[in-house]
């Protein structure tokens, strides 16, 4: 390859770079890099390679909540604050998360899916609990997608059994408070049979 090639070639390769920069950059600055990462990802779920498995993951001994962990105090959009033992008694589903988290932003239409499977049910309830630092932020983004399901901002310490280095984690807790099922990452809850699975768990 002769010089003015070679030159050539770095040019463009230079060129196409800076573009590459400018692009991320710009979207960087704009906030929008979380929800174009997070649509890319989406992409990634309609795979099937990540719909949540019971079979993979439920454990049947998992960790039982205790009294104290039940007095974790939430707060609602309207300031109110409520504590977990409102939900005791009841199948749960709880989702740590957070509107510049990625993975979340994927998995959230796949939450919103099961939610609407299952909320008939007067045994199961939906915990999103957002981890941003500003609660607007969450607001935005699920008044701005328009999701129905309920979410909190922690107003306690959480439980020990709620803390992960991973957003998204999901757990589900049974009637009882055990936790039966916990998912460190992204994963689809779309599906019938999760949807089945939490039914089932909360007519026992």
């Amino acid at each position: 390859m002769s010089n003015k090639k070679k030159q050539n070639s770095w040019k463009r390769s230079l060129i196409e770079w800076g573009v590459i920069v400018a692009v991320g950059a710009t979207l960087y600055a704009t906030g929008l890099h979380t929800e174009v990462l997070g649509t890319m990802q989406r992409a990634m779920l309609w795979t099937g390679f990540f719909d949540a498995d019971t079979s993979e993951i439920a454990t049947t001994d998992g960790p039982m909540l205790s009294d104290s962990d039940y007095q974790f105090a939430m707060q609602t959009t309207d300031g109110e604050t409520i504590s977990l033992s409102e939900f005791r008694g009841d199948v749960v589903f709880v989702n740590v998360w957070a509107s510049w988290c990625p993975p979340c932003v994927a998995e959230m239409p796949t939450i919103e899916t099961l939610y609407e499977n299952v909320n008939s049910h007067e045994n199961i309830n939906f915990i999103l609990l957002s981890m941003d630092e500003n609660s607007q932020k969450a607001v935005d983004f699920m008044e701005g997608k328009d999701f129905p399901m309920p979410y909190y901002f922690p107003a306690s310490g959480l439980p020990a059994e709620f803390r992960s280095e991973y957003l998204p984690t999901t757990y589900i807790l049974s009637k009882e408070g055990k936790v039966t099922y916990k998912k460190e990452g992204i994963a689809d809850y779309s599906s019938a049979n999760f949807a089945r699975w939490m039914i089932e768990l909360a007519d026992k």
